[in-house]
């Protein structure tokens, strides 16, 4: 399952974001720093419309969304890298995540306190890179020592300290490391080494209710610094989020109406984090379920196959394809396959968005 990790300064509403994305997991919001202390986990469903109809289509008895785990990392501090704020154990919870959420506060409030004072958030964003870059500094500069005398001798070695070199320069430059191009030789070699700033990032800007439509110039400032670092953004208002969760479902579409949205921060954040990761979605469908199933893009068919069990993956023989379009202008899979839209894929297919997919497979 994927995994994204929820970061920023203490008191920027991470927690309360969190909240009002895993609505069953109620981590604590309060006004001070370090009210997180232990990340708190949710898994929240991917929306996904097409599933619904894909359900009555096949007359489904279940409908299985895929899923994100977030994890809601306690907020990191100047020093975090030094240990400062428990800094060293919040950034360990930090590499164990496939995406980083980082919350960013656009928003002005006297009553919420801001650790700096004031609300600049590239000041901010600086501080939590700056600490990222920092720790992953210390990680490649360790390696690199053990590395060097292997590279003497060693092909592979030279190759890893030719990337983690090329890392290390990224990082004095101040640049993160996921902007270095690696092979993917390369990228296998440090990969065991979590770093921070080779994951891949969202900005997630938060605003108060009367900015979610428009964002306001804190929000530009954010877009424009995500440019440069090839990162993305979302415009969300934890504000907004924990007052849906108040509301019954038949009125939250209104409420977002009136101000001036067609859906909520939330379900764009997860389509973001989703899309960022280069991720697909097939899906499975018939009378006991329709399911979405998560692979990255440039899969084939049997690796799909594989997602639902390895022995798919192993035993497999064909893969009856049909794509989602098709088979809602079809009706039926059935008719479907009288208008020749039912396709049989070999092991060389690559899946494609929005595939409705059966697989044949012998073990």
């Amino acid at each position: 399952m994927l995994k994204a990790g929820i970061v920023g300064l203490p008191n920027v509403g991470k927690s309360t974001l969190f909240n009002a994305l895993c609505e069953n997991a109620k981590a604590e919001a309060a006004n001070f720093p370090f009210c997180t202390i232990e990340p708190n986990v949710g898994r929240v469903a991917v929306p996904d419309e097409r599933l619904q109809v894909l359900g009555k289509i096949s007359g489904s008895a279940e409908i299985i969304p895929s899923q994100i785990e977030f994890v809601d990392i306690a907020g990191l501090v100047a020093g975090a890298s030094k240990g400062e704020g428990l800094g060293n154990q919040f950034l360990s919870h930090i590499r164990q995540v496939d995406a980083v959420v980082h919350v960013v506060r656009c928003f002005a409030d006297e009553n919420i306190v801001h650790v700096a004072g004031s609300v600049d958030p590239l000041r901010d964003i600086g501080v939590i890179n700056l600490e990222l870059a920092l720790a992953d500094l210390a990680q490649i500069e360790r390696r690199i020592e053990r590395v060097r005398k292997q590279a003497k001798s060693d092909k592979t070695a030279q190759l890893e300290l030719n990337a983690l070199e090329q890392l290390q320069a990224a990082l004095d430059e101040g640049k993160p490391a996921r902007l270095v191009p690696l092979s993917a030789e390369e990228e296998l070699l440090v990969k065991g080494l979590g770093l921070l700033t080779r994951k891949k990032v969202i900005y997630a800007a938060n605003v108060a209710e009367t900015d979610l439509a428009s964002g306001n110039a804190w929000v530009e400032q954010v877009r424009q610094f995500a440019e440069v670092e090839g990162a993305g953004v979302v415009v969300v208002s934890a504000q907004v989020e924990a007052e849906l969760l108040d509301l019954p479902p038949e009125e939250r579409q209104d409420y977002l109406n009136s101000l001036g949205v067609k859906e909520g921060g939330l379900k764009s954040l997860i389509r973001a984090t989703y899309e960022l990761l280069g991720l697909r979605t097939y899906f499975t469908s018939g009378p006991k379920e329709t399911r979405a199933w998560t692979i990255p893009v440039g899969a084939t068919a049997p690796q799909a196959a594989g997602v639902i069990h390895s022995d798919f993956e192993r035993g497999f023989i064909r893969a009856e394809t049909v794509a989602y379009r098709d088979l809602v202008a079809a009706g039926s899979l059935a008719a479907a396959k009288e208008k020749g839209l039912l396709r049989s894929e070999g092991k060389e297919y690559v899946v494609q968005e929005g595939d409705v997919m059966h697989f044949r497979f012998n073990v």
